[in-house]
């Protein structure tokens, strides 16, 4: 009785343990960019020369502008990394709801991470949200935003922050460093995770999907 009990406890923590690293997708193998594609403005860089993978992470070396962008497309999901600047405070982005690749600008909502902008929603190349409202008598601007929460809670040059950002059913939450900052709503339910180059270094670790 003892044995068949032991082993009924085996096969519970076997499988859950199973459940677990199924559920957590790591996009980047901390090894290379072979999971990913990547755009840039100018067409005879090669992407190697822009984005490298160093002690783990991925570096933006050169602030090029494009992106980076998986090959594969996710519906619901929780992203987390962590970025920081190299040396001087620059700009960059988190794309989610990718929608199209072929522009410096993706077809996309972009988390924004310039910074004292960390948190901010950006609208790329024709995206939408409904918290974002054209007022009445202007112009959509070219790259519409929707402002972040509260003030800024970035951490200084050199010090690692952290992204959080869930992706349910369309609706996009973004935590910086544990404080919700925005929330938005997009009628696109599935697409592309990116990251931008845009500015100067910005060094990224612990990207994990769930």
């Amino acid at each position: 009785m003892k044995k068949a009990i032991l082993s009924t406890m085996i096969l519970f923590a076997v499988l859950a343990s199973s459940c677990t690293q199924k559920s957590e997708n790591k996009i980047f193998n901390g090894k290379d960019l072979s999971n990913w594609g990547f755009v840039l403005e100018d067409t005879s860089l090669d992407p190697s020369q822009v984005f490298r993978v160093i002690d783990g992470g991925i570096i933006s070396v050169r602030g090029d502008l494009g992106y980076m962008y998986t090959k594969e497309t996710f519906t619901n999901y929780t992203l987390e990394l962590e970025w920081r600047w190299a040396g001087e405070a620059s700009n960059s982005g988190i794309f989610v709801l990718i929608e199209d690749t072929k522009n410096p600008f993706a077809t996309c909502v972009e988390v924004q991470l310039r910074a004292g902008s960390a948190g901010d929603f950006v609208l790329l190349a024709g995206s939408d949200i409904a918290e974002f409202i054209v007022p009445e008598g202007e112009e959509r601007p070219a790259f519409p935003v929707v402002q972040k929460r509260n003030p800024s809670n970035e951490k200084p040059v050199g010090e690692w922050n952290h992204a959080k950002i869930e992706v349910e059913n369309g609706v996009i939450a973004v935590h910086i460093n544990g404080l919700l900052q925005n929330i938005g709503t997009s009628q696109v339910r599935e697409g592309r995770i990116g990251l931008q180059s845009e500015g100067k270094e910005i060094q990224f670790r612990n990207i994990v999907l769930r």
